[in-house]
């Protein structure tokens, strides 16, 4: 049933129209608490895209990003659960995702997250372009960082994997990219570094920006059970006519899909959760973390981690295959692709075969998870509105960022044509950061950062081709993308190897690193494109 708050919002939308005048969602918002919405108007999903504060995989050749053909609804007043986990956790707030299956946006919802030491989260935002709205990510920053650096965009990565046993099997490969320096780019090339159990190394990157492309140096972030807690996304099927309302998150998102149902989208730049086994998303560039295509285009720090977390079970990955295949073909061994917030997922066509999890749950069964690092406890009215108060602060840094990285566009657009060159801008620190290094010791310091060889100067950067880097799908081109890389590795080596670097190039990223995950992987591979 609507609530009389909602009805009232709804007959001031309906007179301003009947009466010619354009609705601005903010004069409402600025005028009266923002109603809270019905709840038989959301719907609680049990697949879609997992928080990007929570956790990204790196860009080999970062992209402009994807862009929706219609307008973003107005930002949602989400309000912080009446719980939260114990211990120096904070609330990000969610943002709205572009759904191509539903054609509309899902309302991504805030996490609870423990920052990585010393960083800070820069939101993304949705940005007005010819086309329709372009999304910009969002990233950690370096707390440390008080400018940011916008370069020309880098060359295409001639990282192919390694081209030399690891020294033991505590060792995983660690890719390479290009640094600026002195006017030009230059290669760091890719090497082997030990594994630290408790703490997931994501390397260094760039992410784009309409402005340029930002340096993202690599960090130590704690492993997927010791970050936080996620909440599920939701779908409002009205987007509530424009209307600025309020929201809580209510269903968490299980860890364990971290080990039983995650996907990667690279186009998207974000993982995916749930039942995304038919064909039809794998055409869409949605892949199992064993995918090939997935690892050709990324790199993704969870599953290296995984994979050296079962480095003595030889038959790991064929689990995951072989999972994969029966759900593909059996589909009463999926998640549940629909959830009703008072029965819980549904259960038709489940199965009667091997159990498995359901993913989505009420807060109040939060603790019973086996997976769980974190006791939640109560929250104080005073410490939500504590919360909310930071929410609107990372609106507001959001918009901030959004008005820097957009009012040069044009200007530099125009330069185009000059000799590529780097601007900076000072910019304030973000609401949401690691603290820690306020108090007197850290409860877990994380490992020394490793020590990445000397970029390259001798490896010749191969600029990409015009546009093309902004039209095409390098997921659904993957094929095409590995000839390339095995041409590029026989030049890009012998140069490698005449600076005496021993991280060099390959022909096939994987099969000399490990033949075994080669085979393994060509079998599902070859019968997903069916």
């Amino acid at each position: 049933m609507l609530t009389f708050r909602f009805i009232k919002y709804f007959c001031m939308v309906v007179a301003l129209t009947a009466f010619g005048l354009e609705f601005d969602p903010g004069l409402i918002g600025d005028t009266v608490e923002a109603a809270p919405v019905p709840a038989e108007d959301v719907q609680v999903l049990t697949s879609g895209p997992i928080h990007e504060a929570f956790a990204e995989a790196v860009e080999l050749d970062p992209e402009p990003g994807i862009v929706a053909p219609k307008a973003p609804p107005a930002l949602i007043e989400e309000i912080p659960p009446e719980q939260k986990p114990e211990g120096d956790v904070q609330w990000i707030p969610g943002y709205w995702a572009w759904d191509d299956e539903r054609n509309g946006y899902i309302w991504v919802s805030g996490i609870w997250r423990v920052p990585p030491p010393d960083r800070q989260w820069v939101p993304g935002y949705w940005n007005h372009v010819t086309q329709g709205y372009q999304w910009t990510s969002g990233y950690w920053a370096s707390v440390r960082q008080a400018a940011t650096e916008y370069l020309p965009e880098p060359p295409e990565s001639v990282e192919v994997g390694p081209s030399s046993n690891a020294p033991s099997p505590d060792y995983i490969w660690m890719p390479g990219c290009w640094l600026w320096q002195y006017g030009r780019y230059a290669w760091r090339p890719g090497y082997w570094a030990a594994v630290h159990p408790d703490w997931t190394w994501v390397p260094s990157h760039y992410n784009w920006t309409p402005r340029g492309y930002i340096f993202v140096s690599g960090y130590w972030d704690y492993t997927v059970i010791h970050r936080g807690f996620l909440f599920a996304p939701v779908f409002f099927p009205r987007a509530h006519l424009g209307l600025t309302f309020s929201f809580s998150p209510g269903f968490m998102i299980d860890l364990d899909i971290f080990d039983d149902a995650l996907f990667l989208r690279p186009r998207y730049g974000h993982y995916y959760y749930g039942d995304y086994y038919a064909a039809k998303y794998y055409r869409r560039g949605i892949y199992p973390l064993f995918s090939l295509h997935a690892r050709r285009v990324v790199y993704d720090p969870i599953y290296a981690h995984q994979r050296w977390n079962h480095r003595n079970d030889h038959k790991w990955e064929n689990r995951l295959q072989t999972r994969f295949r029966e759900r593909r073909e059996n589909k009463g061994l999926r998640p549940p692709r629909s959830f009703n917030q008072r029965t819980g997922p549904a259960k038709v066509g489940r199965s009667s075969g091997p159990a498995r999890l359901d993913f989505i749950m009420p807060l109040n069964r939060a603790g019973k998870s086996k997976a769980r690092a974190y006791r939640f406890q109560p929250l104080s009215e005073k410490e939500r509105r504590g919360f909310s108060q930071r929410e609107k602060e990372v609106r507001t840094y959001q918009k901030e960022r959004q008005s820097r990285e957009t009012q040069r566009r044009n200007v530099l657009e125009g330069k185009a044509s000059r000799k590529p060159a780097r601007n900076k801008e000072k910019f304030s620190r973000s609401p949401i950061m690691d603290r820690s290094n306020t108090k007197a010791g850290r409860k877990k310091a994380p490992p020394a950062r490793y020590k990445a060889p000397k970029p390259n100067p001798n490896v010749e950067p191969l600029q990409r081709e015009p546009n093309l880097s902004r039209s095409r799908d390098k997921s659904r081109k993957s094929e095409d993308r590995r000839q390339k890389a095995v041409v590029r590795g026989h030049d890009s080596k012998d140069k490698v190897k005449k600076s005496g670097n021993r991280g060099g190039l390959s022909e096939d990223r994987m099969q000399k690193s490990n033949d075994r995950q080669q085979k393994g992987d060509d079998r599902p591979q070859r019968w997903d494109e069916k």
